[in-house]
């Protein structure tokens, strides 16, 4: 049977979507390849002609997830969000409930650190491109320590995510999330000291 031309590549690129919110949703070790495959409504037999391993699709769809995430912020960026709209729009309750289509720092980082160096390498990449562009937003005119600070801030969102997540109490999830908010702009507001 022939395909019309292009059809491989939107096969995989699907595949590749599909797998990143089952990552994102079940985690790595829980997304089977038969599963993935199954939502995206193929056969697990039609795998191999697009990936030569499970790690390979992880990685691809870590970096797609990473790299959507970069497009949000962008975009948000572009409309003229600033970094106090940037932060409560991660740190919202709609974000805390759908792992699958949110940050994947949040759903995924004590896995990520387990994954292979090439993956790791990925996802490396998409974060200093996120950081890179939080940093952009900071009052602070030496690109160190924007670079560090927004580095502080993310990992400060990624964490308070995480935590509303794990506890079943939605109004403790709720006092976690403002609390984050707080915080995160209170950092984002502090001082510059070169001490």
């Amino acid at each position: 049977m022939r395909f019309e031309k292009g059809h491989k590549a939107a096969t995989r690129r699907h595949i590749v979507d599909v797998a990143s919110k089952c990552i994102r949703r079940d985690g790595v070790a829980a997304a089977g390849i038969g599963g993935i495959m199954s939502e995206a409504g193929l056969t697990k037999g039609a795998f191999s002609p697009h990936f030569e391993s499970k790690e390979a699709l992880v990685r691809e769809a870590l970096a797609s997830a990473l790299a959507d995430q970069q497009d949000r912020l962008d975009g948000d960026r572009q409309r003229g969000a600033d970094l106090e709209a940037l932060i409560r729009s991660y740190l919202k309750r709609v974000h805390l409930g759908n792992p699958a289509e949110g940050c994947p720092s949040a759903a995924l980082l004590p896995e990520i650190a387990r994954q292979p160096l090439p993956t790791r390498k990925a996802y490396e990449k998409g974060l200093r491109s996120y950081v890179s562009a939080l940093a952009a937003l900071l009052p602070i005119t030496d690109a160190e320590t924007n670079r560090r600070r927004a580095t502080a801030i993310f990992g400060l969102m990624v964490g308070i995510l995480q935590f509303a997540r794990a506890v079943p109490d939605a109004a403790y999830a709720e006092q976690i999330l403002e609390g984050g908010i707080d915080a995160a702009l209170h950092l984002a507001r502090a001082p510059y000291s070169k001490d």
